[in-house]
Protein backbone atom coordinates (compact mmCIF):
# COMPACT_ATOMS: atom_id res chain seq x y z
CA UNK A 1 0.00 0.00 0.00
CA UNK A 2 1.58 3.16 -1.24
CA UNK A 3 1.41 6.35 0.83
CA UNK A 4 -1.13 9.11 0.06
CA UNK A 5 -0.08 11.91 -1.58
CA UNK A 6 1.32 14.48 0.49
CA UNK A 7 2.13 17.74 -1.73
CA UNK A 8 4.45 19.09 1.56
CA UNK A 9 7.19 16.98 0.34
CA UNK A 10 7.14 18.88 -3.08
CA UNK A 11 7.89 22.54 -0.97
CA UNK A 12 3.98 23.33 -0.66
CA UNK A 13 3.22 25.35 2.64
CA UNK A 14 1.31 23.84 4.78
CA UNK A 15 1.44 25.89 8.17
CA UNK A 16 0.09 29.03 8.14
CA UNK A 17 -0.38 30.17 11.85
CA UNK A 18 2.56 33.11 10.82
CA UNK A 19 1.52 33.83 7.27
CA UNK A 20 -1.33 34.93 5.31
CA UNK A 21 -3.28 32.24 4.07
CA UNK A 22 -6.11 32.06 0.78
CA UNK A 23 -9.22 32.70 3.41
CA UNK A 24 -7.11 35.61 4.74
CA UNK A 25 -6.56 36.74 1.68
CA UNK A 26 -9.75 36.80 0.50
CA UNK A 27 -11.86 37.54 4.05
CA UNK A 28 -13.31 34.38 3.43
CA UNK A 29 -14.53 34.47 7.22
CA UNK A 30 -17.03 37.50 6.59
CA UNK A 31 -17.97 36.41 2.56
CA UNK A 32 -19.16 32.85 3.58
CA UNK A 33 -20.75 34.36 6.65
CA UNK A 34 -23.04 37.08 4.85
CA UNK A 35 -26.09 34.62 4.14
CA UNK A 36 -28.68 35.09 6.97
CA UNK A 37 -31.87 33.43 5.43
CA UNK A 38 -34.98 34.38 7.57
CA UNK A 39 -36.72 31.61 7.46
CA UNK A 40 -36.09 27.50 7.49
CA UNK A 41 -37.16 27.25 3.89
CA UNK A 42 -34.03 25.29 1.96
CA UNK A 43 -34.59 27.63 -1.28
CA UNK A 44 -33.71 30.60 0.41
CA UNK A 45 -30.01 30.33 0.79
CA UNK A 46 -30.17 29.76 -3.07
CA UNK A 47 -31.45 32.73 -3.87
CA UNK A 48 -29.14 34.73 -0.84
CA UNK A 49 -26.17 33.75 -2.75
CA UNK A 50 -27.83 34.41 -6.37
CA UNK A 51 -27.91 37.68 -5.81
CA UNK A 52 -25.04 38.34 -3.46
CA UNK A 53 -22.57 36.79 -6.25
CA UNK A 54 -24.40 39.04 -8.67
CA UNK A 55 -23.87 42.27 -7.04
CA UNK A 56 -20.01 40.98 -6.59
CA UNK A 57 -19.81 40.73 -10.20
CA UNK A 58 -21.66 43.74 -10.91
CA UNK A 59 -18.60 45.38 -9.11
CA UNK A 60 -16.47 44.04 -10.92
CA UNK A 61 -18.19 45.14 -14.06
CA UNK A 62 -18.22 49.09 -12.46
CA UNK A 63 -14.58 48.71 -11.83
CA UNK A 64 -13.83 47.37 -15.50
CA UNK A 65 -16.55 50.35 -17.36
CA UNK A 66 -14.69 53.14 -14.95
CA UNK A 67 -11.22 52.65 -16.36
CA UNK A 68 -12.27 51.60 -19.71
CA UNK A 69 -13.76 55.06 -19.91
CA UNK A 70 -10.95 56.77 -18.35
CA UNK A 71 -8.95 55.12 -21.00
CA UNK A 72 -10.73 56.40 -23.77
CA UNK A 73 -11.36 59.55 -22.47
CA UNK A 74 -7.24 59.96 -23.29
CA UNK A 75 -7.52 57.75 -26.56
CA UNK A 76 -6.16 54.74 -25.17
CA UNK A 77 -8.17 52.13 -26.82
CA UNK A 78 -6.69 48.81 -26.57
CA UNK A 79 -6.59 48.57 -22.88
CA UNK A 80 -10.02 49.61 -23.18
CA UNK A 81 -10.83 47.32 -25.22
CA UNK A 82 -10.10 44.42 -23.64
CA UNK A 83 -11.66 45.49 -20.50
CA UNK A 84 -15.30 45.88 -22.51
CA UNK A 85 -14.60 42.37 -23.76
CA UNK A 86 -14.01 41.52 -19.96
CA UNK A 87 -17.50 43.47 -19.00
CA UNK A 88 -19.30 42.02 -21.92
CA UNK A 89 -18.12 38.22 -20.42
CA UNK A 90 -19.14 39.25 -17.00
CA UNK A 91 -22.48 39.71 -17.83
CA UNK A 92 -22.34 36.37 -19.97
CA UNK A 93 -22.05 34.77 -16.33
CA UNK A 94 -24.23 36.69 -14.83
CA UNK A 95 -26.45 35.38 -17.48
CA UNK A 96 -25.77 31.81 -17.00
CA UNK A 97 -26.72 32.34 -12.96
CA UNK A 98 -29.94 32.59 -14.11
CA UNK A 99 -30.07 29.21 -15.30
CA UNK A 100 -29.16 28.15 -11.28
CA UNK A 101 -31.66 30.52 -10.10
CA UNK A 102 -34.43 28.77 -12.41
CA UNK A 103 -34.53 25.47 -10.47
CA UNK A 104 -36.17 26.97 -8.06
CA UNK A 105 -40.20 26.37 -8.70
CA UNK A 106 -43.07 28.77 -7.82
CA UNK A 107 -43.68 26.54 -5.07
CA UNK A 108 -40.22 26.58 -3.73
CA UNK A 109 -40.07 30.46 -4.06
CA UNK A 110 -43.25 30.98 -1.78
CA UNK A 111 -42.15 28.94 1.45
CA UNK A 112 -39.95 32.52 1.93
CA UNK A 113 -40.74 35.16 -0.35
CA UNK A 114 -42.97 37.35 2.31
CA UNK A 115 -39.83 37.61 4.63
CA UNK A 116 -38.27 39.92 1.67
CA UNK A 117 -40.45 42.70 2.50
CA UNK A 118 -39.87 45.19 0.04
CA UNK A 119 -36.96 44.54 -0.67
CA UNK A 120 -36.36 43.82 -4.51
CA UNK A 121 -33.04 43.65 -7.17
CA UNK A 122 -34.72 46.80 -8.48
CA UNK A 123 -33.00 48.49 -5.53
CA UNK A 124 -29.69 47.60 -6.34
CA UNK A 125 -27.57 50.60 -6.75
CA UNK A 126 -24.94 48.98 -8.26
CA UNK A 127 -27.06 48.14 -11.30
CA UNK A 128 -28.61 51.81 -11.41
CA UNK A 129 -24.53 52.76 -11.59
CA UNK A 130 -23.65 50.04 -14.16
CA UNK A 131 -26.79 51.93 -16.49
CA UNK A 132 -26.05 55.38 -15.69
CA UNK A 133 -22.15 54.77 -16.65
CA UNK A 134 -23.58 52.95 -20.24
CA UNK A 135 -25.59 55.95 -20.51
CA UNK A 136 -29.36 54.63 -19.92
CA UNK A 137 -30.09 57.79 -17.16
CA UNK A 138 -33.67 57.40 -15.68
CA UNK A 139 -33.31 60.02 -12.85
CA UNK A 140 -36.74 58.97 -11.74
CA UNK A 141 -35.15 56.32 -10.28
CA UNK A 142 -33.59 58.01 -7.96
CA UNK A 143 -35.76 58.04 -5.34
CA UNK A 144 -35.58 54.56 -4.65
CA UNK A 145 -32.14 55.56 -3.03
CA UNK A 146 -32.67 58.66 -1.00
CA UNK A 147 -32.60 56.34 2.57
CA UNK A 148 -29.45 55.92 1.73
CA UNK A 149 -27.43 59.36 1.43
CA UNK A 150 -23.99 57.82 0.73
CA UNK A 151 -25.61 55.38 -2.17
CA UNK A 152 -27.65 58.59 -3.22
CA UNK A 153 -24.76 60.98 -3.64
CA UNK A 154 -22.44 58.14 -5.32
CA UNK A 155 -25.39 58.17 -7.98
CA UNK A 156 -25.35 61.25 -8.79
CA UNK A 157 -21.46 61.97 -8.79
CA UNK A 158 -22.36 59.15 -12.03
CA UNK A 159 -24.85 61.81 -13.09
CA UNK A 160 -22.52 64.27 -13.40
CA UNK A 161 -19.76 62.96 -15.70
CA UNK A 162 -19.98 61.60 -18.87
CA UNK A 163 -21.41 58.31 -19.37
CA UNK A 164 -18.66 55.81 -21.74
CA UNK A 165 -21.80 56.36 -24.39
CA UNK A 166 -20.90 60.28 -24.09
CA UNK A 167 -17.13 59.69 -24.74
CA UNK A 168 -17.48 57.37 -27.28
CA UNK A 169 -19.90 60.16 -28.91
CA UNK A 170 -16.76 62.48 -28.50
CA UNK A 171 -14.15 60.66 -29.94
CA UNK A 172 -16.62 59.73 -32.71
CA UNK A 173 -17.41 63.27 -33.17
CA UNK A 174 -13.70 64.63 -33.16
CA UNK A 175 -12.18 61.89 -35.38
CA UNK A 176 -14.88 61.82 -37.84
CA UNK A 177 -15.00 66.00 -38.27
CA UNK A 178 -18.90 65.69 -37.42
CA UNK A 179 -20.48 67.97 -35.47
CA UNK A 180 -22.84 66.89 -33.30
CA UNK A 181 -25.97 68.52 -31.77
CA UNK A 182 -25.91 69.61 -28.33
CA UNK A 183 -28.43 67.42 -26.86
CA UNK A 184 -25.92 64.27 -27.46
CA UNK A 185 -24.05 65.90 -24.19
CA UNK A 186 -27.02 66.09 -22.11
CA UNK A 187 -25.59 64.10 -19.30
CA UNK A 188 -28.83 63.54 -17.09
CA UNK A 189 -31.04 61.62 -19.75
CA UNK A 190 -31.31 58.71 -21.42
CA UNK A 191 -29.42 58.75 -24.82
CA UNK A 192 -31.84 59.24 -27.82
CA UNK A 193 -30.60 58.44 -31.25
CA UNK A 194 -29.29 61.41 -33.47
CA UNK A 195 -29.51 61.44 -37.24
CA UNK A 196 -26.00 62.57 -36.99
CA UNK A 197 -24.29 60.20 -34.71
CA UNK A 198 -25.77 57.28 -37.30
CA UNK A 199 -24.28 58.86 -40.14
CA UNK A 200 -20.90 59.31 -38.58
CA UNK A 201 -20.90 55.34 -37.18
CA UNK A 202 -22.09 54.58 -40.77
CA UNK A 203 -18.93 56.43 -41.74
CA UNK A 204 -16.99 54.41 -39.74
CA UNK A 205 -18.33 51.12 -41.48
CA UNK A 206 -18.28 51.92 -44.98
CA UNK A 207 -14.82 52.43 -44.70
CA UNK A 208 -13.08 50.15 -41.69
CA UNK A 209 -9.56 50.54 -42.23
CA UNK A 210 -9.41 54.08 -42.18
CA UNK A 211 -11.28 54.43 -39.10
CA UNK A 212 -10.01 51.18 -37.04
CA UNK A 213 -10.03 52.09 -33.68
CA UNK A 214 -13.77 53.68 -33.66
CA UNK A 215 -14.34 50.52 -35.73
CA UNK A 216 -13.72 48.34 -33.28
CA UNK A 217 -14.78 50.33 -30.27
CA UNK A 218 -18.27 50.32 -31.78
CA UNK A 219 -18.12 46.46 -31.91
CA UNK A 220 -17.24 46.08 -28.32
CA UNK A 221 -20.21 48.80 -27.66
CA UNK A 222 -22.66 46.09 -29.88
CA UNK A 223 -21.12 43.27 -27.77
CA UNK A 224 -21.28 44.23 -24.63
CA UNK A 225 -25.06 45.24 -25.22
CA UNK A 226 -26.20 42.29 -26.92
CA UNK A 227 -24.68 40.50 -23.58
CA UNK A 228 -26.92 43.26 -21.51
CA UNK A 229 -29.70 42.50 -23.49
CA UNK A 230 -29.99 38.56 -22.87
CA UNK A 231 -28.89 38.96 -19.01
CA UNK A 232 -32.64 40.61 -19.29
CA UNK A 233 -34.44 39.16 -21.21
CA UNK A 234 -33.37 35.67 -18.95
CA UNK A 235 -34.04 37.86 -15.71
CA UNK A 236 -37.66 38.32 -17.51
CA UNK A 237 -38.15 34.51 -18.12
CA UNK A 238 -36.97 33.53 -14.77
CA UNK A 239 -39.35 35.98 -13.01
CA UNK A 240 -42.25 34.81 -15.18
CA UNK A 241 -41.21 31.47 -14.46
CA UNK A 242 -41.08 32.06 -10.78
CA UNK A 243 -43.95 34.10 -9.96
CA UNK A 244 -45.68 34.75 -12.87
CA UNK A 245 -47.68 37.92 -13.55
CA UNK A 246 -47.69 38.68 -9.61
CA UNK A 247 -46.32 42.14 -8.89
CA UNK A 248 -42.48 42.72 -7.92
CA UNK A 249 -41.63 42.24 -4.47
CA UNK A 250 -40.25 45.80 -4.40
CA UNK A 251 -43.60 46.92 -5.91
CA UNK A 252 -42.96 47.21 -9.25
CA UNK A 253 -46.05 45.35 -11.97
CA UNK A 254 -42.97 42.30 -12.64
CA UNK A 255 -42.95 40.70 -15.73
CA UNK A 256 -44.37 43.47 -17.36
CA UNK A 257 -42.18 46.35 -15.59
CA UNK A 258 -38.97 43.68 -17.26
CA UNK A 259 -40.42 43.32 -20.24
CA UNK A 260 -40.34 47.41 -20.59
CA UNK A 261 -36.71 47.49 -19.52
CA UNK A 262 -36.02 45.67 -22.81
CA UNK A 263 -37.35 48.02 -24.63
CA UNK A 264 -34.35 50.12 -23.48
CA UNK A 265 -31.50 50.66 -26.05
CA UNK A 266 -27.70 52.09 -24.58
CA UNK A 267 -26.60 52.57 -28.03
CA UNK A 268 -29.38 52.94 -30.47
CA UNK A 269 -27.73 54.24 -33.38
CA UNK A 270 -25.14 51.46 -33.62
CA UNK A 271 -28.19 49.08 -33.64
CA UNK A 272 -29.49 51.44 -36.19
CA UNK A 273 -26.48 51.53 -38.75
CA UNK A 274 -26.72 48.42 -39.65
CA UNK A 275 -29.90 48.53 -41.47
CA UNK A 276 -27.67 51.48 -43.56
CA UNK A 277 -24.79 49.72 -44.48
Amino acid sequence: MTDAYDPGREGAQMSFARDMSYGDYLHLDAVLTAQHPLTDAHDEMLFIIQHQTSELWMKLALHELTAARELLCHDDFRPAFKMLTRVARIFDQLNSAWDVLRTMTPSDYTTFRESLGHSSGFQSHQYRLIEYALGNRNTNLMKVHEHRPDLHSMLRAELDRPSLYHVALDLLERRTGTAFPARTRRLRAPHQPVAEVERAWEQVYRDPRTHWDLYELAEKLVDLEDYFRRWRFNHVTTVERVIGFKRGSGGTSGVPYLRKMLEVELFPELWRVRGAL
